[in-house]
């Protein structure tokens, strides 16, 4: 589940190679990614946490680039939990500020891309002017055909999951939906994640062995890798090493397979 060596290759040759030799068909069709650990690196460069921030972002342009090249369907990225409102205020700020020029500087990249934004979680506590350049971008791409980029923006999983439970009930207690009708369908068509496919592959940079409330509906059969690399050092190659480790594993989904 962990992955604590050096990259698999470092040379742009290695890195065409290993494109080409992850199959269309074991591809992951899901991504989804717990960047961890800017603050702590930027901690271990002598640098302001927030540095840390800021060169996480290169990273997501990398990754998400290369989820793109590959064909994958989706890549949600875990950008701000409902509790990182705890955080220190002046880095809240700086969050919110790196969050708009994102949206704003890379709104190209992601039309050069084809890349279909998303955005899941709560949008009563995000400033205004965030909001105004989120709407722009998701607007902006919302026919693009390719890969759909999902950030995680004030997202708690319990609290996805809590929502949904009082939608089903207020449906139930005014007649439209029956009771017994209510399965695993019903919670998942009312997640926000309800038109992707179900996650694949979960990966986590900085070395933390929990998943920390994020899609814990969705991660239900998702294989997991985890890297003790912080998000801003977490590279193309580590990205490919753990799709190729995801190709590598035999997913039972609760059952055995034929040779056991």
């Amino acid at each position: 589940m962990t992955d604590q060596g050096p990259d698999a290759c470092e040379t742009d040759a290695c890195e065409t190679d290993a494109l080409a030799d992850i199959s269309a068909d074991d591809r992951p069709q899901h991504i989804a990614i717990i960047m961890d650990g800017n603050g702590r690196w930027a901690q271990n460069q002598g640098l302001p946490r927030i540095e840390g921030h800021r060169r996480g972002v290169n990273t997501v342009r990398a990754i998400s680039e290369t989820a793109s090249e590959l064909g994958i369907e989706a890549i949600t990225l875990y950008c701000l939990s409902s509790e990182n409102w705890k955080r220190p205020q002046a880095e809240l700020d700086f969050l919110m500020h790196l969050l708009e020029q994102y949206l704003i500087e890379e709104r190209r990249t992601i039309m050069d891309q084809g890349l279909r934004l998303r955005v899941i979680g709560r949008r009563d506590r995000l400033p205004e002017n965030v909001l105004k350049e989120m709407d722009m971008t998701l607007e902006l791409s919302a026919n693009n055909p390719g890969t759909s980029l999902v950030l995680a923006i004030d997202y708690g999983g319990r609290a996805e999951i809590t929502k949904v439970a009082q939608d089903i009930a207020s449906d139930v207690a005014e007649g439209t939906l029956d009771l017994k009708d209510v399965d695993e369908d019903t919670i998942n068509e009312r997640l926000y994640t309800a038109e992707l496919p179900e996650v694949d592959l979960m990966i986590r940079t900085g070395g933390d062995m929990r998943v920390s409330n994020f899609l814990l509906w969705q991660l239900s059969y998702a294989e997991l890798w985890i890297t003790e690399k912080c998000w801003p050092e977490f590279t193309r190659q580590d990205f490919l090493h753990a799709i190729r480790e995801f190709n590598s594993r035999q997913r039972r989904f609760g059952g055995l397979n034929v040779n056991e």
